[in-house]
C-alpha cells in the first residue's frame, strides 16, 4: 500500500467515526488505492484514446462516471 493511514483516520472521524482503529483506517485506504488506480487507469485511456499524453481534469470527471 502507497497511501498514509492517518489521512483516512482522518476522514472517518469527519464521516462521525468517535474512535478509528488502525486496522479500520488501512482497509478505507486499500479501498479507496484500489477505486483511485481503476479511475486513473481509465483517465490514462481516455487521454491516450484523444491522441495525448497529457491528462486532464475533463478525463479524471468522465473515468470517475464510469466507475459510479
Amino acid at each position: 500500500m502507497d497511501f498514509p493511514v492517518l489521512p483516512f483516520e482522518r476522514i472517518l472521524k469527519r464521516a462521525g467515526a468517535k474512535r478509528v482503529s488502525y486496522d479500520a483506517a488501512e482497509e478505507l485506504a486499500k479501498v479507496m488505492e484500489d477505486k483511485i488506480l481503476k479511475i486513473a487507469e481509465e483517465a490514462a485511456a481516455l487521454a491516450k484514446h484523444a491522441g495525448r499524453k497529457t491528462v486532464f481534469a475533463e478525463d479524471v470527471r468522465l473515468a470517475r462516471r464510469k466507475f459510479q
